[in-house]
């Protein structure tokens, strides 16, 4: 019986551990360090020579701008229209730093506006891709940040309408730029010289994405935001504050792909996956301001003259949607191009769960009820062992008159009291640690479902019913204020874990129900504290997602009934 009971407080108490740390120190985002009133351009990286020196002058400072539009409004632009994408291409620097997604709004209101995700230098939070040329000789005059480039083709770019973009920097070379975009979230950038002079040059092509101001984070241990990339198959991450102590990191692969991850969103760059590369991860502290970048730089490529070299790169910048991350990885050979999507270590449970779900959304056309109906379906694939151990649960809840008279026998002789209920258990044939084998197996599934309904976009701003409008945020209501009746906001005056809505309060009903079905131990003490778990757990998953709540609340109910049948079968009151 102690062993019972010593796991079943293990497992209570390794929950807490995983969980607590989100009780105690609610996810709150990281503060954005405002850019200062001037913002830097982006650094080119060195190329994978090593031997070769960026081109430029270090942080060229820039006029300060006010808002997004003035900075916009300072270049010449072509403008990107796409059924998923909003945006613009500057021509100066022919820098793609102006996206917005058309299917995602900020708020639940469907009047808010699009999600920015590239910004252009001079807004209050830089945020672009560049892509182009670093010379071997430091001489060769190559197009740079601010290169004014012409439109030689296309006056909008849309899916299979693309642009081209032309400089020549009078010294014998020709550079044209190819842009072209799908229905979704992919760029195609095409690069070339041509080599019109009358000595070989030799050029290193690079691609970058940088971002100034150290961006909005959820600030959870569970999720991964910020830098990250897959080198020959090995998925590498760092987290912004992390990146700032190391300064910079390089890896050389081949093919791979690099960008920044936010939990919804992501910036990626991908190269011909057969091509050899040296990738980098870079923080600079530029103005009084952080700035992160990523980049690759390709192997050396000779233009002799008369000839041309090409470079050809993909620019992923959108939603993290798994089947398209899946269609994109397949179609371009990208390898572990889903990592993208913080899945965790049961990864081999999540995804799986998350397909899962989708399908049951496109039947029944609710996240809420999808949720429900994938519940249904493990307690289904658990149910025979479920049965066995609520069946021996009811038989050691049937002893438990025989426990109590052993403990009143030989309570003072704990080890002659364990010998008795061991031989009782045996002569009974009760497994005592059965019933825990569920709770082992569920954890797992809960971890996995709970990655699910945090990280995919498909949960983001997907409504239930009655006062629940996004299935990814906590319960709004809250019995500080009578759930609404008295109007005042609790959030103004008392901490967070305090506001406690309706759905945690029905999981935590439902939770403490389940436990008056189970055996209650044997010491008056740990029975005590497994009966307080239901008041942890829903101050605790007060500030979880209201989807996991709902969730845990419908397993429980199912366990309850589960559980209530096979005691009544056994002749077990309740």
């Amino acid at each position: 019986m102690n062993e019972q009971r010593n796991l079943f407080i293990a497992i209570a108490l390794s929950v807490l551990i995983l969980f607590g740390f989100q009780w105690l120190y609610p996810s709150k985002p990281k503060p954005v360090e405002t850019p200062a009133e001037q913002t830097a351009t982006s650094t080119p990286p060195v190329p994978a020579s090593g031997d070769v020196a960026a081109p430029g002058a270090p942080a060229v400072a820039q006029a300060p701008v006010k808002d997004r539009d003035a900075a916009l409004a300072t270049a010449k632009r072509v403008r990107i229209s796409t059924p998923t994408l909003h945006g613009s291409l500057s021509l100066t620097g022919a820098k793609l730093d102006d996206l917005t997604l058309a299917g995602y709004r900020e708020t639940t209101d469907p009047t808010s506006k699009e999600i920015e995700l590239l910004s252009p230098t001079g807004s209050p939070h830089p945020y672009h891709a560049e892509f182009g040329w670093v010379p071997a000789d430091a001489g060769t005059k190559i197009p740079g940040a601010d290169t004014q480039w012409s439109l030689a083709q296309g006056a909008e770019l849309t899916p299979g309408a693309p642009v081209v973009l032309t400089w020549d920097n009078g010294e014998g070379l020709r550079f044209v730029r190819t842009v072209t975009v799908d229905e979704n979230y992919m760029f195609q950038v095409g690069q070339r010289v041509e080599n019109y002079g009358t000595k070989p040059v030799t050029l290193h092509a690079y691609a970058l994405i940088s971002r100034t101001g150290t961006p909005h984070t959820q600030g959870m241990y569970i999720l991964h935001e910020g830098p990250l990339g897959v080198f020959d198959g090995k998925l590498v991450e760092h987290k912004y504050d992390d990146l700032k102590k190391l300064s910079t990191e390089r890896a050389k692969s081949v093919g791979g792909w690099i960008g920044f991850t936010d939990k919804y969103w992501l910036t990626a760059l991908v190269p011909d996956q057969k091509a050899e590369l040296t990738s980098r991860f870079v923080h600079q502290r530029v103005d009084n301001d952080d700035r992160f970048q990523v980049d690759f730089t390709g192997s050396a490529q000779v233009v002799q003259p008369g000839a041309s070299a090409e470079a050809n790169y993909h620019l992923f910048a959108g939603a993290k949607v798994l089947s398209l991350l899946d269609g994109y990885a397949e179609k371009f050979g990208i390898e572990r191009f889903d990592m993208a999507i913080d899945f965790g270590w049961f990864y081999f449970l999540t995804k799986p769960f998350f397909y899962l779900l989708k399908m049951i959304h496109e039947v029944l056309g609710n996240m809420g009820l999808a949720i429900l109906a994938l519940t249904v379906l493990i307690k289904a694939i658990m149910f025979p062992l479920a049965n066995k151990s609520y069946a021996s649960m009811s038989k050691m809840k049937l002893l438990q008159p025989q426990v109590k008279a052993l403990q009143e026998r030989f309570g003072e002789d704990k080890m002659r009291l364990q010998q008795e209920m061991m031989a009782l258990y045996k002569k009974e044939k009760v497994n005592p640690v059965s019933g825990c084998l569920p709770i082992i197996i569920q954890i797992p599934v809960f971890f996995a479902l709970y990655k699910v309904l945090f990280v995919t976009i498909e949960m983001r701003h997907a409504p239930f019913y009655g006062w629940i409008h996004d299935l990814s945020a906590q319960d709004p209501t809250t019995v500080m204020n009578l759930f609404g009746l008295i109007p005042y906001d609790p959030s103004l005056y008392l901490p967070a874990f305090l506001h406690i809505g309706v759905w945690p309060l029905i999981m935590g009903v439902t939770m403490w129900l389940q436990q008056k079905l189970n055996p209650q131990p044997v010491d008056p003490v740990q029975a005590k504290m497994m009966m307080f778990l239901p008041v942890v757990f829903t101050f605790m998953l007060g500030q979880f997602a209201a989807g996991l709540v709902i969730y845990w609340a419908w397993s429980n109910t199912l366990s309850i009934a589960q559980q209530w049948v096979i005691m009544r079968k056994y002749g077990v009151k309740s």
